[in-house]
């Protein structure tokens, strides 16, 4: 959300707050719920939301990132829209995380891998507010930012890397759609 002036909450940070329709949302739900979602890994914790990766994944057990299936035929608007918005070409948004936040299911405080570099996110079903925070000499400095449905933000810059982001666990189901760059351009080595 930006201020009066266009000035975003924190360096890198941009948002539109209606990217999508209300019918594309409902397609776009129904698509997501349609797959086979798994519970979320990290190392040996498993999170409640519920995940599916297109074009390539990562794998928080071992650090290594593998192909994913291809980016399905109805993602392909979605994606040429979030790069639009994000100044990005669709070709270069690689990388697609379907995520499904069932009541109780956040997300803790994460950076992205370094792998990546901007982060484009589109919010579904109920709204919910994207929390940041970074260290400062007095502690920390934390920022919320609402993320409307249907909305999307895009991530670079200081957003990107020198701040944290989390969202706290949901009281209605929500979900997300966040696309990502390689940060050079070029696929990492396989597993």
């Amino acid at each position: 959300m930006l201020d009066l002036f266009d000035t975003p909450p924190i360096p890198g940070f941009a948002a539109e707050p209606a990217l999508l329709s209300a019918p594309e949302e409902r397609t776009l739900i129904g698509r997501i719920d349609a797959l086979d979602l798994t519970p979320f890994q990290f190392q040996q914790w498993q999170g409640k939301r519920l995940t599916h990766s297109f074009g390539w994944h990562y794998d928080f057990q071992t650090g290594a990132i593998s192909t994913a299936d291809p980016i399905p035929d109805w993602l392909m608007e979605v994606r040429a829209a979030a790069a639009a918005f994000a100044g990005l070409t669709p070709a270069d948004l690689v990388q697609v995380l379907l995520t499904r936040y069932d009541p109780g299911a956040g997300i803790g405080w994460h950076r992205d891998r370094l792998i990546y570099e901007h982060v484009v996110g589109i919010s579904l079903g109920a709204p919910a507010d994207m929390r940041f925070r970074k260290r400062t000499d007095r502690g920390w400095r934390r920022v919320t930012v609402p993320l409307a449905p249907r909305g999307s933000y895009r991530l670079s810059g200081e957003a990107r890397h020198a701040w944290e982001h989390s969202i706290l666990p949901m009281q209605e189901r929500r979900y997300s759609i966040t696309m990502r760059s390689f940060a050079d351009r070029a696929p990492p080595p396989c597993a």
